[in-house]
């Protein structure tokens, strides 16, 4: 047992900086440094949802306390637009308003697993994911998947071979951070039935869900309701990531737990923050079509300098540059893009089997600055 001044074993084994072990070298430097390592937006947020626009006159009551499961007119607004855009059967009760995806997705994994039991987690993933069921006493038990599983028979394979008794839930994101991939209704199918014969539950992480350019996105709660959280991000959607809004909508029963466990830690997302995401939902359309187009040419100007196919969704490229590794391995390669300008996150950090790729996020800044790093970038990799 960890005693003075040792930490917990679990919360040891999460690593503190997965995005990039260079990022503070890269402040101190005083250089130019294009930072494409975290997943951000760089475009401010929709006009009416700044929060240069609330003021205490038109809100009272914004910098205090509110209801722990999200102010009433935006649960009603999420509620809706769940049902419209997302299909997914859901209840009033069953909608959870939260300090961010990141916070839902937690509060979530805690609800749905006791301490050594198993989340599988679709790879490469989302950096957080695996240390957020490492701090929640879970065990993450990585399938690698998103560069090597293309059908829905190989999609169950793929999953069934990593399952065991003690395995309680399923996560992966879709669109895919970092893949970009957007999986397709069969293969989502094929999970569904998968989860309802194993009696698993999916965490479907939706939060890039407006940032679709090839293909179609699916929500996994439309074919197995009764066993799938949705989570999605005000942080993505509206480039509103420093606010700290989310929401995660389910079976009611289940929310209500998620609920139990979001009030003993973020107790709820920021009032204020919440009223700039009701404005983003009610006004905000016209801006997400503008920050998907800026997306996709960048994305898609990106996969054709470094010579990989263009992302189907998200706003991230996944890349393997084993070739260009020397006896440094990858950090030797972090090394060289940094010197050249570029911060990029290491593979390793979204599953053990990708140790010799990287990930980059093509919104972090302007399409310009986007179009200069992955030019260094691809100098580095030895590309005209």
């Amino acid at each position: 047992m960890p005693r003075p001044p040792k930490p917990s074993e679990a919360v040891a084994a999460v690593p503190g900086a997965p995005f990039s072990p260079l990022a503070a070298r890269a402040r101190e430097s005083g250089r130019e440094v294009y930072a494409l390592h975290v997943g951000d937006t760089w475009m401010e947020p929709f006009a009416g949802a700044r929060m240069e626009a609330l003021r205490t006159a038109e809100h009272p009551g914004m910098h205090r306390y509110c209801d722990t499961a999200g102010i009433p007119p935006l649960v009603d607004a999420v509620l809706e637009k769940l049902r419209t855009r997302n299909a997914l059967p859901v209840e009033r009760d069953g909608v959870l308003v939260t300090a961010g995806a990141t916070s839902g997705l937690a509060c979530a994994v805690s609800a749905l697993a006791d301490p050594g039991e198993e989340v599988l987690i679709l790879a490469p993933f989302w950096p957080l994911v695996r240390g957020i069921v490492r701090s929640q006493r879970a065990v993450p038990i990585e399938v690698p998947f998103f560069d090597r599983v293309y059908g829905p028979e190989d999609a169950v394979q793929a999953i069934e071979e990593r399952l065991s008794a003690k395995s309680v839930a399923l996560y992966w994101s879709s669109p895919s951070n970092p893949s970009g991939r957007v999986l397709p209704r069969a293969m989502l199918e094929a999970i569904a039935e998968l989860a309802r014969r194993r009696d698993l539950w999916l965490l479907s992480d939706e939060v890039y869900e407006d940032y679709v350019y090839r293909g179609e996105h699916v929500s996994i709660g439309t074919l197995a309701p009764e066993r799938t959280i949705s989570v999605f991000s005000f942080s993505k959607a509206y480039g509103m990531a420093g606010n700290r809004v989310g929401s995660l909508a389910g079976p009611r029963e289940i929310v209500a737990e998620i609920h139990k466990v979001q009030v003993h830690s973020s107790y709820h997302a920021p009032t204020a923050a919440q009223l700039a995401a009701l404005a983003a939902l009610r006004g905000g359309a016209g801006w997400v079509a503008e920050a998907r187009a800026s997306s996709r040419a960048a994305g898609d100007d990106a996969a054709a300098v470094l010579g990989i196919a263009p992302p189907e969704g998200s706003m991230f490229l996944f890349a393997d540059v084993a070739a260009r590794l020397d006896a440094r391995g990858l950090a030797g390669f972090l090394e060289d893009a940094f010197e050249a300008g570029v911060l990029v996150a290491p593979g390793s950090s979204s599953g053990a089997a990708y140790g010799t790729w990287i990930r980059l996020c093509y919104s972090a800044v302007p399409p310009a600055d986007a179009a200069a790093a992955v030019r260094r970038l691809a100098k580095v990799l030895g590309r005209a």
